[in-house]
């Protein structure tokens, strides 16, 4: 997996070019958090479901079906607050509906694993990207704050976090573009 430091790294880049601020600070936070969240699995090494189960890590909560429910339960929230504008819902549901699905993508690009269940409950394979260049992270905290997990933020730093900077500033170029 991807550290939850840069699947919430991602989702501000995404937030930052689909204009979510617009939406509010509370749905990108939200959205933040919405792309940290599918690895709460782990919980399952810990109640003995196999990794290959569809409720094992990467499992469900990394499939795109979840990313949907999540988007629209979370996007209730904001809809009661929030415009009625069928357009205004949409955007909300997708932004959270990309922020919890590029968790999978993420954790499809690692060197780690057995593969990601985009596809959970309709079929229980497991799939990596053809791009595998990001390190795996260590689960647990402990570890993560070794040497090993220093290498691991250096790689995702380099792999994840310089690209996400560098589509944030062209999309930034290109409203300022825009508006002049």
């Amino acid at each position: 997996m991807a550290s939850a430091f840069t699947h919430a790294f991602s989702a501000l880049a995404l937030g930052s070019v689909l204009q979510s601020g617009k939406l509010g600070k509370g749905l990108l936070l939200t959205g933040m958090a919405s792309a940290a969240m599918p690895d709460l699995d782990v919980m399952a090494f810990w109640l003995d479901i196999p990794y290959e189960h569809p409720l094992g890590h990467r499992g469900f909560t990394h499939s795109i079906l979840f990313a949907a429910l999540w988007a629209l339960g979370l996007g209730y929230l904001f809809w009661r607050k929030s415009s009625r504008e069928l357009l205004t819902r949409w955007r909300i549901w997708l932004f959270l509906f990309l922020c919890t699905a590029s968790h999978g993508v993420l954790d499809a690009m690692t060197t780690g694993g057995r593969g990601v269940g985009f596809f959970i409950p309709l079929n229980n394979d497991r799939y990596f990207l053809p791009w595998r260049f990001i390190r795996v992270s260590p689960i647990r905290a402990s570890a993560f704050f070794s040497e090993y997990g220093l290498k691991v933020m250096a790689n995702e730093i380099i792999t994840v976090w310089v690209p996400c900077m560098i589509v944030m500033i062209i999309a930034w170029i290109f409203r300022q573009v825009r508006q002049a």
